[in-house]
């Protein structure tokens, strides 16, 4: 199984199974989001239907960003199981086009 990995802070991350992706959409110029299955319940009763990744992308660049997240998940095996899109702390980006990233748990 693989899993998508997101760090958008120092103790603010998330892995999600690619399995788990439910959609990729662009909803501003220099925006994709990636809405997932949630990974978690939330203790107070609200929980929301999915969890949202918010990517900040070079303008005009989201289909690229959408094929090489695609092309991650379906190609060939990684030897640790773990895909990182976006690593703000650590300037790890799947592709060059992602800017950075925005985790929200409970989202929608």
């Amino acid at each position: 199984m693989k899993y998508l990995l997101f760090n958008d802070a120092a103790d603010d991350a998330a892995m999600f199974p690619a399995s788990g992706l439910r959609a990729a959409t662009c909803a501003a110029d220099g925006t994709v989001l990636l809405q997932f299955a949630p990974g978690i319940h939330d203790p107070t009763g609200t929980d929301a239907d999915a969890d949202l990744v918010t990517l900040t992308v070079t303008a005009d660049k989201q289909m690229d960003v959408f094929k090489a997240i695609a092309q991650a998940i379906n190609g060939g095996p990684h030897s640790d199981g773990v895909v990182t899109v976006c690593d703000d702390v650590n300037s790890v980006f799947l592709h060059a086009n992602i800017l950075s990233c925005t985790i929200t748990l409970n989202a929608i």
